[in-house]
């Protein structure tokens, strides 16, 4: 059973920092690009970064480069995003996605973790 499991989101102040984790079960996640996307109350889901499998390009929405960074460890089969420097326009449901990168076309999707910025 595949399963993509957010965790790591919550309330925080602007300027500072979260780590969100996708813990990943259920595919060959070595294979897979795995991203993260957000949605906003009232906006359309957006990418916020994605990482190709080993050597692992990346990608950013332009409205996160130098403050968000995608990362993965393959041996644990879990792929982050640390988050600096936090904007309330940063406040969103932040899902995690998988995508074949070799072959195949199934894709997932995890269930969602918030993260509020507010003072």
């Amino acid at each position: 059973q595949v399963q993509l499991v957010e965790s790591g989101g919550g309330l925080v102040q602007p300027g500072g920092s979260l780590r969100l984790t996708c813990a990943v079960s259920g595919f060959t996640f070595s294979t897979y690009a795995m991203s993260w996307y957000r949605q906003a109350p009232g906006k359309e889901r957006e990418l916020v970064a994605s990482l190709n499998p080993p050597p692992g390009s990346t990608n950013y929405a332009d409205s996160v480069k130098g403050r968000f960074t995608v990362s993965r460890d393959n041996a644990k089969n879990t792929v982050y995003l640390q988050m600096n420097s936090l904007k309330p326009e940063d406040t969103a449901v932040y899902y995690c996605h998988a995508r074949p990168y070799y072959f195949g076309s199934r894709t997932y999707w995890g269930q969602g973790t918030q993260v509020t910025v507010s003072s």
